[in-house]
């Protein structure tokens, strides 16, 4: 462990990277293993994090097993993005043996994507990232639940192990903001990526769903527009 002070997202990778690790409960409503974990030092609770095995995971006729490495590419494009979305996530060996481990956020639990977009406008220039980085990483299962509000009003996304496929198949509850321009930072980010697709996210991906992400920012520059969802079949199930 470093002696010298570290920013709160380095200080939350090194630990966990580097503490122990054990099972406090499986999360209820998920399809895949998913466990709430203690995270200690020296017989210390330090923090807690959601781990998910690759052992735990089901078959799925679209994604292969993995899916914690999507996680982790998902942490890593919101780093390369500057939105501070993703919790900190990393990949170790855990009780289950290898898996994601993502830093557990505090949040109401009472409020998500839905109820924040309608009772906090004030908070809808911190969700239109959100709907940028659901288009980049091509998320198939954006949920109102997969968006929570920390105490300081801080928006973060979770469940990413559905993203990133080649294949357009976008599904998100984030739709409020379809048909309005995409300007500014989120601009300056999309144009970002479409040059360049971060080597520490297409290390964990295939060649060609790394392509997609250059080719779904390009969409994004040429258009400065956020998609509108004209089928109505492009949400997820279900909603929260």
């Amino acid at each position: 462990m470093t002696d010298h002070p570290l920013p709160p997202s380095a200080r939350h990778l090194e630990l966990l990277a580097t503490a122990d690790v054990d099972i406090e409960g499986r999360m209820p409503w998920s399809s895949n293993a998913t466990f709430l974990v203690n995270l200690s030092l020296a017989g210390e609770q330090v923090g807690q994090a959601i781990y998910k095995p690759l052992r735990g995971e089901r078959p799925l006729w679209d994604f292969e097993p993995g899916l914690h490495r999507r996680e982790l590419a998902a942490y890593r494009l919101s780093e390369a993005m500057g939105i501070d979305l993703v919790p900190p996530t990393v990949i170790r060996d855990g009780p289950l043996g290898e898996g994601s481990l993502q830093w557990f956020v505090e949040a109401d639990h009472q409020q998500h994507y839905f109820t924040i977009y309608e009772n906090r406008e004030d908070l809808h220039p911190l969700l239109r990232p959100v709907a940028l980085f659901d288009i980049l990483a091509n998320n198939t299962d954006r949920k109102s639940g997969h968006v929570l509000i920390d105490a300081d009003d801080h928006i973060w996304g979770i469940d990413h192990g559905l993203c990133f496929a080649a294949e357009f198949k976008l599904r998100t509850v984030v739709w409020e903001f379809g048909g309005e321009a995409v300007t500014g930072e989120l601009l300056t980010i999309a144009a970002q990526i479409a040059d360049h697709v971060p080597l520490d996210v297409a290390a964990l991906l295939h060649d060609e769903e790394a392509a997609a992400i250059q080719e779904r920012a390009q969409w994004v520059t040429e258009h400065r527009v956020f998609p509108v969802d004209n089928s109505g079949r492009r949400y997820p199930w279900p909603l929260v």
